[in-house]
């Protein structure tokens, strides 16, 4: 019994150290996004965009593929928070279902011709599926900052230390895109100001998701020195989370981030320093590995590395 107990603690410790262990359902909902995108972005080119009399299809094209990328991420990293099976079964069926719906009323609604939110021209069923839409995107919000949680905790173990240092940083740049999709709900609009558009924020901020745990995930493939990648993952990942925190206040002073002013000159400056750190970190991992295939790097081995 004990060797019995032994094996399947063991095996969950596999599967929480793997990225998207165990995450099938998650993985199929994400890549649904992409194929969404996909069709709307073929019948765009046959049909064009808009659809009358509110219908947008550039905007459920970047939607679909946007919440895409996002549940991937989520299914990625969702293995290292260390919850037990129930939890993250929760945290599988509320993204899972969250993004079905989103992916429905984004998608149906604007080839409908159909602001899926904030409709003037629908009939009361449109009004409350765009209500829904509201309230779906606040749980959401709330079960994001729940799985960011376990993450931050000083009280568990954690199986991959330069990628988890990542994910916390990421969750911080995730939290200032979410108040830009909070921003965008409570003034029923993306812009703000003479030329402020929140969507480069709460965009950007999302990005975050992938950008810096891939930092950590490619100095802990290079196997380098624990406190060089730390300072590394450090160093990149502050330069994003400033850039994000630029774009913030450019934005709420009303102002566009594609103009040659102190503010987005600066943030420039950040990004290209995430991204020298990014390619230090290939660098490195090319070196260490002595040039192996690049199939063999992608493979993410988690605790069996």
């Amino acid at each position: 019994m004990n060797f019995i107990f032994e094996n399947n603690r063991n095996a969950a410790k596999e599967l929480n150290g793997r990225l998207f262990a165990g995450e099938r359902l998650l993985i199929m909902t994400g890549l649904l996004g992409f194929a969404l995108a996909a069709i709307t972005a073929l019948y765009i080119g046959l049909n064009g965009a808009a659809v009358l009399p509110e219908g947008n299809l550039e905007s459920a094209f970047s939607f679909n593929a946007a919440l895409g990328v996002f549940i991937l991420s989520i299914a990625a990293i969702l293995p290292l928070s260390v919850c037990d099976s129930r939890k993250r079964a929760l945290f599988r069926w509320v993204f899972m279902i969250g993004g079905l719906y989103s992916y429905a009323v984004e998608t149906i609604q604007h080839f409908r011709g159909i602001n899926p939110r904030y409709t003037k021209v629908g009939t009361i069923a449109d009004s409350i599926f765009g209500y829904l839409f509201g309230l779906e995107s606040l749980v959401i919000i709330v079960f994001t900052v729940l799985l960011a949680i376990p993450f931050f905790r000083k009280d568990r173990p954690v199986a991959r230390p330069l990628l988890v240092l990542g994910i916390r940083y990421a969750f911080v740049s995730t939290m200032v895109a979410f108040a830009g999709g909070l921003w965008m709900i409570a003034g029923m609009s993306r812009y703000t100001g003479d030329a402020g558009n929140l969507i480069v924020l709460h965009g950007l901020g999302f990005h975050a998701l992938q950008t810096l745990p891939l930092l950590g995930w490619l100095l802990e493939r290079a196997s380098s020195d624990g406190k060089i990648a730390r300072r590394w993952i450090h160093a990149g990942s502050l330069a994003w989370t400033i850039s994000i925190l630029l774009i913030f206040i450019q934005t709420a002073l009303g102002q566009t981030m594609f103009e040659l002013t102190a503010l987005p000159a600066l943030t420039g400056v950040m990004l290209l320093v995430w991204l020298a750190f990014a390619a230090l970190s290939v660098r490195r991992l090319l070196k260490s590995t002595g040039g192996a295939p690049l199939f063999n790097l992608l493979k993410d081995r988690g605790l069996s590395r």
